[in-house]
């Protein structure tokens, strides 16, 4: 058969890498079958575009995988398939905690043919090989001898051949300047961020979380020996390439276990497989002085860290008291004196919120070394604690929100605000965050740094700026640098003339005006 592998966009925001789970379905799937990959978020096709592919392909099975966000899309692109005659599996969150949404079972139209529940390891296998056969099942859940649900081993984790594999449409960098971008230090003619995870599961259980829900709490783990293989093969590809190779370690909290986190960038430096990487790790988790210098020495360059908020309250509600606000700057400046920074992310709209709460979080931010703070609501998913609580209390205002995806927008009423007064606070924190002015600040805070420190802070903060003002044309671009010219000109005039001295630094004379004056808030 050939096969496709199918993750869609959820046609207003994307992704800046692809999606593990195709590379992993890939690498899972039985010999003698043929698997193509589309990630929308990189190639973008609509409903008719999609099923002209399945038929000039001649595709025989299409899997698609989608979290919340991009279910509607979806189950669109689902609809447009079967119609072609072709059959379509789903799987992921979503599906798993709604399969008779997807099934048709609840009084809607149907989407898939059949669906994968949990982790599909061992079950796209088995369904890769009835596919085959003709005798696709509609459920497909991995279950032990007894019946009971079973999680995957992660000790005998597949070979994800990243040497030989397409990656095209996960290139970063635009065709136009490839060929001069290769000759630039060590080459820059690709640029693609990798997800690759090293273990699976998390045992906080915050309330608006799916991660408990659908992995569980126990922690599995790769080895060592293969996480840093598959590090080494990036590694070479890119070399290969001319090109640069960053990771992102998908794992839900990558380090969960301190004491394997070591062992792992042990591992990882003295096999000299260091790669550019960012992960997602507790505030809580970064006390710890020698993972730090580990973290630093391996490679990594920035942290996700899902701070929530700066209420003690707000955490506790939403069962993440083990996060101490009064405790951020210490472990961000922690991190900064690595040369590590930090995506926070916080959420508005809880019920210890009030108005203004937006410009309390940035007051503290700007207090804090130079990073990106990301900004969003409050949202209930399907099954989660937060989704069921809200319901019994008969707060939601769209209670299958899914079904239409609305970026940023509320779907029950918060506590303490009104729902536009929380899309508002939302608005305000990536103007405010995302300003020349906070731009240029950000910049500056880095001054004691070399100018590659600078442009790697300026263009971050340039690239999240459209996750909530979308630079989707050459017009927004040419806007955005408009509004940061300054910024540019004073990076672009140390790059060709190097660093000059600045009054109130190290004395002497000043280059170029780096008074900057005010921009408008920032629009797309």
């Amino acid at each position: 058969m050939r096969i496709l592998l199918y993750n869609p966009d959820n046609g207003v925001t994307r992704n800046f890498m692809p999606h593990l789970w195709m590379f992993l379905l890939q690498s899972l799937t039985p010999p003698g079958h043929e698997v193509v990959l589309i990630d929308g978020n990189a190639k973008p096709m609509d409903e008719i575009q999609i099923a002209q592919y399945v038929r000039d392909e001649k595709i025989d099975l299409v899997g698609i995988g989608a979290m919340t966000r991009m279910i509607a899309k979806a189950y669109r692109i689902a609809d447009a398939i079967r119609a072609t005659g072709v059959k379509v599996v789903m799987g992921g969150p979503h599906v798993t905690e709604l399969a008779d949404e997807a099934l048709g079972r609840d009084g809607g139209p149907r989407h898939a043919d059949a669906v994968a529940l949990g982790e599909a390891d061992e079950t796209w296998p088995q369904m890769v090989n009835d596919a085959a056969r003709g005798e696709l099942k509609e459920i497909y859940i991995p279950v032990d001898e007894t019946g009971k649900e079973r999680k995957p081993s992660l000790k005998h984790y597949p070979v994800i051949p990243w040497q030989s594999i397409d990656l095209d449409q996960f290139n970063l960098v635009p065709k136009a300047a490839t060929k001069m971008l290769q000759k630039v230090g060590e080459g820059w003619g690709t640029f693609r961020i990798i997800p690759v995870e090293s273990g699976r599961g998390c045992p906080y259980g915050c309330e608006f979380c799916t991660v408990t829900g659908f992995f569980g709490d126990s922690i599995r783990f790769r080895t060592n020996e293969s996480v840093v293989n598959e590090l080494l093969l990036l590694k070479a590809r890119a070399r290969k390439e001319k090109g640069q190779m960053a990771v992102f370690f998908i794992d839900d909290n990558f380090a969960i276990n301190v004491k394997r986190t070591k062992s792992l960038l042990r591992d990882i430096i003295a096999a000299g497989a260091q790669v550019h990487w960012v992960a997602q790790i507790s505030a809580n988790l970064l006390r710890d002085e020698e993972l730090i210098d580990l973290i630093a020495a391996s490679g990594g360059k920035w942290v996700f860290i899902g701070m929530e908020s700066i209420d003690p309250a707000n955490l506790k509600d939403v069962n993440k008291g083990f996060n101490k606000p009064g405790e951020y700057a210490e472990v961000l400046e922690r991190l900064a004196k690595r040369n590590v920074y930090a995506i926070t992310s916080f959420i508005f709209g809880m019920d210890n919120d009030t108005t203004g709460v937006a410009e309390r979080t940035l007051s503290q931010v700007r207090t804090w070394p130079p990073g990106l703070p990301i900004f969003g609501l409050l949202t209930p998913l399907p099954a989660t604690p937060l989704y069921k609580r809200l319901e019994a209390a008969g707060r939601l205002t769209r209670v299958k929100h899914w079904q239409e995806f609305i970026p940023f927008a509320m779907a029950h009423t918060p506590l303490r605000m009104s729902i536009e007064e929380a899309h508002a606070e939302v608005k305000y924190g990536w103007a405010h965050a995302y300003s020349p002015e906070a731009l240029a600040q950000a910049v500056d805070s880095l001054d004691d740094q070399p100018l590659g420190y600078r442009i790697n802070i300026f263009l971050a903060r340039i690239c999240f700026r459209g996750i909530y003002f979308p630079m989707m044309g050459k017009l927004a671009w040419a806007k955005v640098v408009a509004q940061n010219r300054r910024t540019i000109f004073r990076l672009v005039v140390e790059a060709i003339f190097g660093r000059q001295a600045r009054p109130g630094k190290s004395g002497g004379e000043i280059l170029y005006d780096e008074a900057a004056t005010p921009e408008s808030q920032v629009s797309a």
